[in-house]
């Protein structure tokens, strides 16, 4: 009997199990890498690094009175604002040449859930089909072995007829 029906499978399924790993290790972090954290910073340290000329992008939220603030050497602040405080804000934003937005609230209709819910949903049917790849390849090893086992012990006497031996 040929041992390459044996490994085989068990290789082809190794292998994909290892390119699921490696497909999972590797996405992680390139969508952890995505994530930009802020800093709670105060007004005035807002208002000292624009003086100074380190900030490069301001975006206003208004709907909960919070500036999220891009500075030159990476980093992320969000300030605390006063509604009154907009003019002045937007004017020396203008005049230390940083980029200054204000954010349109808009409502997000897709919902996360279903995503995860298509993602499970995809999983389990690739844990279906690898199970029943096994079992399959599992029943045609058995049926080879069977096969080979009954050629093997019951060659000769299948050959002659039944009543031939009797005498």
């Amino acid at each position: 009997m040929s041992h390459s029906i044996r490994r085989l499978p068990l290789s082809a399924l190794c292998a994909t199990l290892a390119l699921f790993v490696l497909a999972g290790t590797t996405a992680a972090p390139a969508l952890a890498a995505t994530v930009i954290h802020f800093q709670r910073e105060s007004y005035a340290a807002l208002l000292a690094q624009l003086r100074k000329g380190e900030v490069h992008a301001i975006v206003l939220h208004p709907q909960g009175y919070k500036a999220h603030v891009s500075l030159d050497n990476g980093g992320h602040m969000t300030v605390t604002y006063q509604p009154s405080e907009v003019a002045a804000l937007e004017a020396q934003a203008h005049t230390h040449s940083a980029s200054f937005a204000v954010a349109t609230s808009t409502h997000k209709t897709t919902a996360a859930h279903h995503k995860l819910r298509y993602i499970a949903g995809a999983l389990l049917i690739v844990v279906i089909v690898v199970v029943l790849a096994v079992l399959l390849v599992g029943r045609r090893r058995a049926l080879v072995e069977e096969d080979d086992a009954g050629s093997a012990s019951g060659g000769g006497a299948a050959a002659a007829p039944p009543g031939a031996g009797a005498s």
